[in-house]
């Protein structure tokens, strides 16, 4: 967590001004009347929610920092639930559904809005949120903050949020899920950076969460640059877990200017620690399967921190992604080196695994990419499969690259749906014969794909 900048405190200082000085208020406050502090809400909370927006995007950082402020008495409790729904879902879950820590930001706001004196129109829009953040709580915890709360009528309030229904863990996963979706277009994540080993092992499940939302969200992180290269550096750290991850994403995904110091500790880590190579290719499967590792350059962003003169199983397959990239993944001249790289190790192998999941999300991402009127590329593309499915032998990437195109397919057949037009019988042609030749379909099966489909006719009534 960073300070606020002083240009952020007086911008949010001018609004909490503005509010004060509001008629409004002055109006809620004489007639004690709704509607006076919903049009006072209109007023300012939009100017509050593009100040948020503004921090979050260029030093999310600051943001605990800048919703703290926030709490101020002064903004009469502007923005305050918007803000508590991002701290709910700011908390890592374990599979239960559960925090894996204690929210104090959680809390830290939601006993400011109990404590306000605007709390009996703020808890109206609050409940849903506080029933998320409970639900994810544990009983303890809950238990402890009604503890604080002397107000009789604010207590059995919060303790009506409190959902039975929750304590079943698929209950809790249905109502998480629905609550996130509501902020599926904000940005809202932060971090507190660690200090220590102690912290790092805390506070790490949190940070990658934050750096995970970053990198899906394709935003400017030069501001954290610092931080995460100060991390990455600090031997302390060195041969934990939480570091070689830290390093994985940082080296794929951020631009950074001089890659020196960083090329010096992550080398460093390749020679003393035996076990490196084989955690770093599962933690890059790791991120496969969470669906981050979907940038086209992120492997040739590790190849530039890597001493090539020093022989070890990552130097050999940067090597490698270095020439499917620069060549190009259909290139025969790759296709070869991927050949004769994959004969070197074993099938089941974990290099050899990763290595099958680069060329498949080099395929994946030129069909996420390709529109439904540029189906005669995927003619094109389709001629590479046999080549790497021969090379690779392996029934998971044959399946994962029937499911890709599937997909894909059937999006083209709810565009094209004149049987006679020639787009349609075109698209038939080629499924019809690769779909056979590559084995993904039977005769039956295709029959079945392009068949008609009568509707039902109404029952007689």
């Amino acid at each position: 967590m960073e300070a606020l900048e002083a240009g952020y405190k007086t911008r949010l200082d001018a609004i909490a001004d503005a509010i004060q000085k509001s008629e409004n208020l002055e109006k809620y406050l004489d007639e004690e009347e709704d509607e006076f502090y919903t049009a006072l809400r209109e007023e300012f909370e939009p100017q509050i929610y593009e100040l948020h927006k503004e921090i979050a995007t260029d030093k999310p950082l600051q943001l605990f920092a800048f919703e703290e402020a926030c709490l101020d008495d002064k903004l009469e409790g502007m923005f305050l639930p918007r803000i508590l729904g991002f701290s709910v879902l700011r908390g890592e879950i374990n599979e239960h559904h559960r925090y894996t820590l204690p929210q104090s930001h959680f809390k830290k706001i939601l006993m400011t809005i109990v404590n306000s004196s605007n709390f009996d129109i703020i808890k109206q829009r609050i409940g849903q949120t506080v029933q998320v953040g409970f639900a994810m709580s544990s009983d303890i915890w809950i238990t402890n903050l009604l503890n604080e709360i002397s107000n009789k009528k604010i207590k059995y309030f919060l303790q009506g949020q409190k959902n039975m229904a929750f304590q079943d863990p698929r209950q809790r996963a249905a109502v998480y899920s629905k609550y996130k979706n509501q902020f599926r277009n904000e940005n809202y994540f932060s971090a507190i950076i660690p200090q220590n080993k102690s912290e790092m092992q805390i506070m790490f499940p949190d940070l990658k969460l934050f750096l995970m939302d970053r990198i899906r969200g394709q935003y400017n992180n030069t501001s954290l640059n610092p931080h995460l290269e100060g991390l990455i550096n600090n031997p302390e750290f060195k041969g934990m877990q939480e570091h070689l991850e830290l390093m994985a994403l940082y080296f794929q995904f951020f631009d950074v200017a001089d890659k020196s110091k960083l090329s010096a500790t992550f080398n460093a880590c390749r020679k003393e620690q035996p076990e490196f190579s084989e955690q770093w290719f599962h933690y890059l499967l790791t991120l496969n399967e969470q669906n981050l590792y979907f940038k086209g350059d992120a492997d040739s962003n590790v190849l530039g921190y890597i001493d090539q003169g020093f022989e070890d199983q990552i130097g050999a397959f940067y090597k490698l992604m270095n020439i499917v990239s620069t060549k190009g993944y259909v290139h025969q001249e790759a296709v070869e080196a991927v050949r004769v790289f994959y004969n070197n190790y074993e099938g089941v192998s974990i290099i050899n695994r990763s290595v099958r999941e680069s060329i498949f999300n080099n395929f994946n991402r030129f069909f996420k990419n390709l529109d439904v009127d540029s189906y005669s590329e995927m003619f094109e593309i389709s001629k590479h499969f046999a080549p790497y499915m021969e090379i690779f032998g392996n029934q998971q990437f044959n399946q994962d690259i029937k499911d890709m195109c599937m997909v894909y397919i059937r999006k083209l057949l709810k565009k094209y749906i004149d049987k006679r037009g020639r787009d349609y019988q075109d698209i038939k042609k080629f499924v019809v014969a690769t779909f056979k030749e590559l084995g993904f379909m039977t005769d039956k099966q295709l029959v079945e794909l392009f068949k008609t489909r009568r509707k039902k006719k109404p029952a007689n009534t």
